[in-house]
């Protein structure tokens, strides 16, 4: 049986492989990861508890995602809703890494 943690890696696993396949551009260089809450508001965040966070690259790292597993799951229940909404925070964050507004790489976006 999967616990819910190793349910929600493949969920971030699953959106940033089908954003990849889909993206029609080149995919940056991206690491992708899972943490529990955020370590403390960074300072562009705003006053909302962040679902997820991009963090630049740097010249020893590759830029990185981090999503968020409680927040995420006090947004939403059903494990279907998870899925779709780790998907929005995915590609969100992606196209900001990319300065592209999310609906261009992936036009159902938010739906």
């Amino acid at each position: 049986m999967t616990s819910r943690r190793d349910e929600f890696d493949d969920f971030v696993l699953d959106a940033a492989a089908r954003l990849e396949a889909t993206c029609g551009r080149a995919f940056p260089a991206v690491e992708f990861a899972v943490e529990d809450v955020p370590r403390g508001p960074a300072p562009w965040d705003h006053r909302e508890v962040p679902l997820g966070r991009l963090y630049p690259a740097t010249n020893a790292r590759p830029a990185r995602i981090v999503v968020y597993r409680r927040p995420v799951e006090t947004r939403v229940t059903d494990r279907r809703d998870v899925a779709a909404l780790v998907a929005d925070i995915v590609t969100e964050q992606v196209a900001g890494l990319l300065g592209v507004s999310p609906e261009e790489l992936d036009p159902g976006f938010g739906e």
